[in-house]
């Protein structure tokens, strides 16, 4: 069945709009990405005085004691990270991707191929261990 002249006028001046919208879009996009080129340079054509302005150093911390005190005693850093290592491989890698990977215990279970309860068992009494050592070393270490 041929279409009768009016529709096939339609399609044409459709046909043509379409790539008209196309070719203008195109145009669009390459001066926009000439405007862009015009703008950018890249790292190695940066002199040194523009390179220091592209990152900041945080001060604000330097030179303070980063110790906490917990029922009369000196908790530091470095007292902290020494627990943390006295700790058997297994339960550290829980205490760690719980707290600071903010994982779940089912997570972690999945992830390590051992069951939910193991994890929590390992997490909970890491506490009981970094406890007993903190109490025993607080105020023995400096910074």
């Amino acid at each position: 069945m041929e279409p009768n002249r009016t529709q096939w006028q339609i399609r044409c001046a459709f046909n043509v709009f379409c790539k008209r919208v196309l070719k203008n879009e195109t145009i669009n996009i390459y001066n926009e990405r000439r405007q862009r080129q015009s703008k950018e340079m890249t790292f190695s054509d940066l002199t040194p005085q523009e390179e220091n302005q592209l990152y900041t150093i945080d001060n604000h911390y330097e030179g303070e004691t980063q110790d906490f005190q917990v029922r009369g005693k000196r908790i530091t850093p470095k007292l902290l990270a020494e627990a943390m290592h006295t700790l058997p491989d297994e339960k550290r890698i829980a205490v760690l991707l719980y707290y600071f990977f903010n994982m779940s215990d089912v997570e972690i279970g999945q992830l390590l191929d051992i069951p939910r309860s193991t994890v929590q068992y390992r997490r909970t009494s890491s506490f009981e261990l970094l406890k007993r050592f903190l109490e025993g070393h607080a105020d023995e270490w400096d910074d």
